[in-house]
């Protein structure tokens, strides 16, 4: 039979066929078509470019915080030196101070530790100081005996150079001394200005070192209530702290490096009876400060020094030195000492003393590697979701 509408909206009963004219008993409705919304243009580029877009723009702004940042520590240098200095006499001292509290009171305990580590110092520079003016005759004799054997050297293969070409370098060098005078005058009164920048510079770094020592967390607690949010300070004291023990472990790794460097070279110098030994042993305890670049200079001046008293077989000596101290330091002082500090490829090291040098010379060059230390640390800290 057939459904009777569908016979209604097919009059001529074939199913398929339809009437022109004829109007059907029911009527289909289409899904409405959403309307689309114009793709804005940042969206129609590919995943990559927006992430790495995103990513520029805030590189960028800290790039631009941090040019910001060390522009003003430029202009405050002598203040910033003090302060990263007090930060260190901190972090040696502080473990000490806290021993001697055990049984003394903190005020008690930190001026203890303080004096009694100005004296050592002193007396290792007096130590210094009295080996260099017992030796100043011999050592004057030895260095003329020595710029002749160098002379001599010189004059042999494969150098081959003629007496008259060394000393028409020996005139130069008097020509310039003698036109330059006024000149190297000014410079020696702006470096006594200096040095009278550096005391002033160190007395800020001692007097800071104090408060540091004696109520460094009530300072740090201070500066977390009265600046920050409620809600920034489980955070700030997280970073701060990661970042204290990052400086900390470094700077005692660090001066242990440089102790062990030291004494191998001081008994390694006195072994070959090299002038100035101990100065030299100083020298490179210092220069250990700024890795992988300050104890082969050390040691470079102490190879000139050999070669001048001793001779080119001793200088020779010293130079393997060099190689033998730089490997026991790259592969086997640092990953040993600085394991529980904060470990930096040794590629990032150098990069770090080389732009920090280029940045701010000698300063730049000891402060770069413990602040990428320090800053590596605070954004791992960060990262790091607490329990």
């Amino acid at each position: 039979m057939g459904d009777p509408r569908r016979r209604a909206a097919w009059p001529d009963g074939r199913r398929g066929r339809r009437v022109l004219g004829s109007r059907p008993a029911y009527t289909v409705r289409l899904p409405a078509v959403p309307r689309t919304e114009p793709v804005p243009a940042a969206e129609r580029t590919v995943p990559w470019l927006r992430v790495g877009a995103a990513y520029a723009w805030r590189l960028i702004l800290v790039g631009i915080v941090v040019y910001g940042v060390f522009s003003v520590l430029g202009s405050f240098q002598l203040i910033a030196v003090a302060l990263f200095l007090a930060l260190i006499v901190t972090s040696v001292l502080r473990p000490l101070t806290d021993l001697l509290n055990r049984a003394l009171p903190r005020p008690l305990s930190v001026a203890v530790a303080l004096v009694g580590s100005i004296l050592l110092l002193l007396a290792l520079l007096a130590l210094v100081g009295n080996a260099v003016a017992g030796e100043s005759a011999r050592l004057a004799g030895e260095f003329r005996g020595g710029v002749h054997r160098i002379e001599q050297w010189l004059r042999r293969p494969p150098f081959h150079l003629s007496p008259g070409r060394l000393s028409a370098l020996e005139n130069q060098v008097t020509q310039y001394l003698a036109a330059h005078r006024s000149s190297l005058l000014n410079r020696a009164v702006s470096g006594l200005t200096r040095v009278i920048e550096l005391a002033a510079g160190g007395a800020l770094a001692l007097f800071a070192s104090v408060f540091f020592i004696h109520s460094g967390e009530r300072l740090w607690r201070w500066i977390s209530d009265q600046l920050l949010p409620a809600g920034a300070r489980p955070a700030w004291d997280r970073a701060g702290r990661a970042a204290w023990r990052a400086f900390a472990g470094y700077t005692r790794g660090i001066i242990i490096v440089a102790a062990t460097n030291a004494v191998l070279v001081g008994v390694v110098l006195l072994v070959l009876r090299v002038p100035l030994a101990l100065p030299l042993t100083l020298l490179e305890f210092f220069a250990a400060f700024v890795p992988l670049v300050g104890s082969p200079v050390a040691l470079g001046v102490a190879t000139v020094v050999a070669l001048a008293g001793r001779g080119p077989l001793t200088a020779l000596a010293v130079l393997a030195l060099i190689v033998v101290i730089g490997q026991l330091e790259g592969h086997v002082l640092h990953p040993l000492v600085m394991s529980w500090a904060v470990r930096l490829h040794p590629l990032v090291v150098a990069v770090s003393v080389i732009a920090g040098s280029i940045v701010a010379g000698v300063i730049g060059a000891v402060v770069a590697v413990p602040l990428v230390s320090v800053v590596w640390a605070v954004l791992r800290a960060l990262r790091a979701v607490p329990p």
